[in-house]
């Protein structure tokens, strides 16, 4: 019989069609092979709770709690008082303590994996006792929110900053805490070690994958784009900032030039939950938001640019990976590239400051390159499979040694 596991995720992971829930989906599809799985976790997406039965038929037990994300920002305010990072309180639910103590105590279950800082505060207390806790937190947050006060004024600058503070206080506590701290790449995990020395041995990484046999090139996807349009996509959450950061930009500093160049050229915004500030971009010459859909993959594959002009971001862009799967080529800043080993030039095209977008994706338009398509799959093929990382996760969990 297969040992037990628990395993608590901030968000439901399925579908898998944002990066934190193809990460997760992908890592609990990994688990599910090795562990009978007890699975916890929150929804905050209406429309997610019709999965809850296709986890149930992967897992041993699964507890899917509801989460109203207007009631939990008024939560997080607790924070505030008690010298918390506000993240911590945004999830604090005595329903799943309660679980998770009986699922310790009752099912015997001692090992565990938490995707997600704040779901660490779960496995803390004289309440349980797991002989072995792995911790996936994708991405440095505390950074992340860092850069976000760079970016705002006064006074949601202060409420980042402090953000920034308290959470790095926190993640601090976790590589104390637990037995491995893991990253999304192994540039987070090195930026992660040397802000925190006295833990290293306890950091790892193990990198995102991607389904190169689901994202490929095909010539029978349906059309989505207009006849005769020049499709540039940008694809992702569009409720996440750093997203709405980036196309925002775009539309603003890099559009106006390309649709002067390029009559034909249509700048489209595919993913969910387009925030209001997003949805009013559309009202602008040569923008479509799409909104979610069904199947991301003919959007990608039939654009003649993908682009990443990310100015905020931590980890991996699974964006990136997905468009370079397809052969699709990609135009990405620095921080867009963070972690992804691609070739400059011959799989993928830096860009950071307005003009180098322009150019770039122009350069793209006019001489339909589909030799950098064809490297830059070749790479993700190469450097970003599941099935080589995730092993990584069982090491830990079943052997008595911490991250070397």
């Amino acid at each position: 019989m297969k040992p037990s596991l628990l395993l608590l995720c901030h968000r439901i992971p399925f579908p898998p069609n944002k990066g934190d829930k193809i990460r997760a989906f992908n890592l609990l599809k990994y688990l599910v092979k090795h562990y009978r799985v007890y699975l916890g976790c929150f929804i905050d997406d209406e429309q997610d709770w019709a999965y809850t039965e296709e986890l149930e038929t992967m897992c041993e037990e699964c507890l899917f709690i509801g989460i109203n994300p207007t009631v939990a920002k008024v939560r997080s305010l607790r924070g505030l008082l008690t010298g918390q990072a506000l993240s911590v309180p945004y999830y604090a639910n005595q329903e799943l303590s309660r679980w998770v103590v009986d699922i310790n105590q009752r099912k015997g279950v001692t090992k565990a994996v938490a995707f997600s800082s704040p779901m660490a505060q779960f496995l803390d207390g004289d309440a349980v006792s797991f002989e072995k806790t792995v911790l996936d937190l994708v991405d440095i947050d505390s950074d992340k929110w860092a850069q976000y006060a760079e970016k705002k004024s006064w006074p949601m600058s202060w409420v980042y900053r402090r953000e920034a503070k308290y959470l790095f206080n926190y993640e601090e506590w976790i590589a104390k805490s637990f037995d491995a701290s893991l990253f999304v790449s192994s540039t987070e995990a090195q930026l992660f070690r040397e802000m925190l020395p006295a833990y290293a041995d306890k950091v790892g990484f193990y990198n995102n994958g991607v389904d190169s046999e689901f994202f490929r090139p095909r010539d029978d996807y349906p059309s989505v784009y207009g006849k005769g349009e020049v499709a540039v996509v940008f694809t992702g959450a569009m409720d996440y900032w750093p997203n709405i950061d980036a196309v925002t930009w775009f539309v603003e500093e890099v559009l106006p030039t390309l649709k002067a160049q390029f009559e034909a050229l249509t700048f489209y915004i595919v993913g969910s939950n387009p925030a209001s500030s997003v949805k009013q971009l559309e009202a602008l010459p040569g923008v479509k938001v799409t909104g979610r859909v069904d199947d991301i993959r003919p959007y990608i594959a039939q654009a003649a640019v993908s682009v990443a002009p990310m100015r905020i971001a931590r980890g991996i862009q699974n964006k990136v990976l997905e468009a370079m799967a397809m052969e699709t080529p990609v135009v990405v800043s620095d921080m867009g590239l963070e972690g992804i080993s691609a070739i400059p030039e011959q799989e993928v095209v830096l860009a950071n400051t307005a003009q180098e977008v322009i150019d770039a994706v122009a350069r793209i338009v006019e001489t339909k390159d589909t030799d950098m398509g064809k490297a830059a799959r070749s790479r993700v093929i190469a450097d970003f499979s599941w099935e080589s990382s995730l092993p990584t996760v069982k090491t830990l969990l079943d052997s008595a040694a911490v991250v070397s």
